[in-house]
């Protein structure tokens, strides 16, 4: 009976008929989950677009951040060349890992978070360098300025400087930079090469070896051959003849020659008003208009002129006075890191 019913043509068309209404509420929901997931993909891809677009920026800021380390890099370099210790500005290893070349490079990151988090302590660590190599170099300054001060020397750390480098246009405060940290560090290393050129016209180096010792002083002193008190205007040393006589600076020669009691003699005119003085000399090796540098020798030590034996007779002149070249000395050996 339920067969011949099912058989039955009409039952049978409104099992059909509602099979059909079945199949297309089917069809339909197919239709509606091909567009959902046709609408997901979409969006998926240009999910994936965008972090492709992201990781390409950050990418691109990893190059920019490595080229900056190099930089860095280049600037300490430049500064040790210079004679700037780092670690003077008493940061820890960590800030200074950079500027002595000791950090790793970044690993190879894959998604973009971590890759933007690194990137952010490659930057810190970048900037922290370079302030400790600012800091660095101005404590450096601070010193030889302090140390020039004593003597009464003053250097114009305004004087124009070879330092430079490469052009790098500002970026936007969203962007990757250290273009005020990298202007301080070329500020900061201009004020030391002029504090260093100040230092290198500085009568503060001795004329004679550190072994050889001094065998009177600067002031009042009794005459050797009148045997009464006189003044004596500078340092004598011990030096057996021959000894090299070095310049205590950098300057220019404006006088080599006899002169009386002083014997063969040297002057050199450091600017400033400043000149020192080389006497009793057996051989003069420099003339007159010939510039020197700090050590350059200038001849040979004698017995010449008003001298009882062989030695150096050495003076500090500031307008052409005579004042106490020990002081100068003393500057010397505070500063002779930097010479």
């Amino acid at each position: 009976m339920g067969l011949a019913l099912y058989l039955a043509p009409e039952i049978n068309a409104l099992f059909k008929q509602d099979n059909s209404a079945l199949l297309a509420a089917y069809e339909q929901r197919i239709v509606q989950l091909r567009l959902e997931v046709d609408r997901l993909h979409s969006r998926q891809y240009a999910q994936m677009g965008d972090l492709n677009l992201q990781m390409h920026e950050l990418v691109q800021q990893q190059e920019v951040l490595a080229e900056q380390h190099e930089y860095v890099r280049a600037l300490s370099q430049m500064a040790r060349e210079m004679g700037i210790a780092m670690g003077q500005s008493g940061d820890s290893d960590h800030s200074t890992d950079l500027v002595t070349g000791r950090l790793t490079p970044l690993p190879e990151i894959k998604n973009a978070p971590d890759l933007a988090r690194a990137l952010i302590t490659m930057q810190e660590e970048t900037r922290q360098a370079l302030v400790a190599l600012s800091d660095a170099a101005t404590l450096s300054t601070n010193e030889i300025v302090s140390g020039l001060q004593t003597v009464g020397l003053a250097p114009d750390l305004a004087a124009k400087t070879g330092i430079g480098g490469p052009f790098v246009p500002p970026r936007s405060n969203n962007e990757l930079s250290i273009i005020d940290e990298a202007n301080a560090v070329a500020q900061a290393l201009s004020q030391f090469q002029s504090a260093q050129e100040a230092l290198a016209a500085a009568p503060i180096r001795r004329p004679v070896p550190s072994h050889i010792t001094v065998s009177s002083n600067f002031g009042n002193r009794t005459d050797p051959f009148l045997k009464r008190t006189a003044f004596h205007a500078g340092i004598d040393f011990r030096a057996p003849s021959g000894t090299p006589i070095r310049a205590a600076a950098a300057g220019e020669v404006v006088f080599a020659g006899n002169n009386g009691g002083y014997g063969k003699m040297v002057d050199i005119d450091h600017g400033n008003g400043i000149v020192t003085r080389y006497a009793h000399l057996n051989a003069i090796a420099v003339h007159v208009g010939q510039k020197v540098a700090a050590r350059q020798q200038l001849g040979l030590s004698g017995s010449t002129g008003r001298s009882t034996g062989p030695h150096l007779h050495f003076e500090v002149r500031r307008n052409d006075n005579a004042i106490d070249p020990s002081r100068f000395l003393a500057a010397g050996r505070a500063l002779t890191q930097f010479l």
